[in-house]
C-alpha cells in the first residue's frame, strides 16, 4: 500500500513538473531578457557611478561662488547656512529680528537670534529634473544654494509657498539648539582669530 502511494506521488510530481516546466522556463527566460535589456539601457545612457560625487563637487564650487566667504566657511565647518530674515526689518543685517538655518534636504528652520527660540519649519523641495538617470534629489550643496537663493531673492514668496510646521516636526529641536550653540561658538572663535590677525598686522 505504501509503495503504491509513493509511486503515485512520484508519478504525480513528474506529471506536474512536465506540465509546469514550459511556464517556469518561459518566466525564467523573461527575467533574463529583462535584465539584459536593463543592462543594455544603462550602458546606452552612459551611467557613471561617480556622477553624483562629481555633481556634488560642482554644486559646492557653485555655492562657494555665490555666497560670502564667511557663509562658505560656515557651511564647510558646520554643515548649514544661516540667513537673516528680511521681512519688515531695517537696512542692516544685524537688525534682523529673526533668522533661518538652511540644511541640505531638510526643512528651513526659523528662529530668534536673540533668544534662540525656534519659530517654524518650512518644508520646500527642489527636485533634480535631469532625467533619464540620476537621483530625484539635487546634490546637497545645490539644495542649500536653491534655498539660499529663494530666501535672499524672494523671502516672502518662499515662506508663502512652503509647508509650514511647528518646530520638531522633521528636525529634532535639540539638534537645532545644539547647532545654534555651535554657530555662536564658531562666530566667537572666528571674530577672535580676525581680531588677532588685525593686531598682528
Amino acid at each position: 500500500m505504501a509503495l503504491a502511494l509513493g509511486t503515485t506521488a512520484v508519478v504525480l510530481i513528474v506529471l506536474l513538473w512536465e506540465l509546469g516546466r514550459p511556464h517556469l522556463l518561459g518566466a525564467f527566460e523573461r527575467v533574463r531578457s529583462h535584465r539584459r535589456e536593463r543592462r543594455r539601457t544603462v550602458a546606452q545612457m552612459g551611467y557613471d557611478p561617480g556622477r553624483e560625487r562629481r555633481a556634488e563637487q560642482r554644486a559646492r564650487a557653485l555655492l562657494q561662488s555665490c555666497v560670502q566667504a564667511e557663509d562658505w566657511a560656515m557651511y564647510c565647518e558646520l554643515g548649514f547656512l544661516r540667513v537673516r530674515g528680511g521681512l519688515g526689518v531695517g537696512e542692516r543685517d544685524e537688525e534682523a529680528a529673526y533668522a533661518y538655518l538652511i540644511y541640505p534636504h531638510r526643512p528651513i528652520v526659523a528662529y530668534l537670534p536673540a533668544t534662540r527660540e525656534l519659530l517654524n519649519e518650512y518644508c520646500v523641495a527642489f527636485p533634480d529634473q535631469s532625467k533619464p538617470y540620476g537621483s530625484s534629489r539635487l546634490p546637497d550643496s545645490d539644495d542649500v544654494l536653491a534655498k539660499w537663493m529663494a530666501l535672499t531673492g524672494d523671502e516672502r514668496r518662499l515662506i508663502a509657498d512652503a509647508n509650514m510646521h511647528l518646530p520638531g516636526r522633521q528636525i529634532d529641536p535639540d539638534t537645532v539648539r545644539r547647532d545654534l550653540a555651535r554657530l555662536s561658538s564658531w562666530e566667537r572663535e572666528r571674530a577672535g582669530r580676525q581680531a588677532g590677525s588685525l593686531r598682528a598686522a
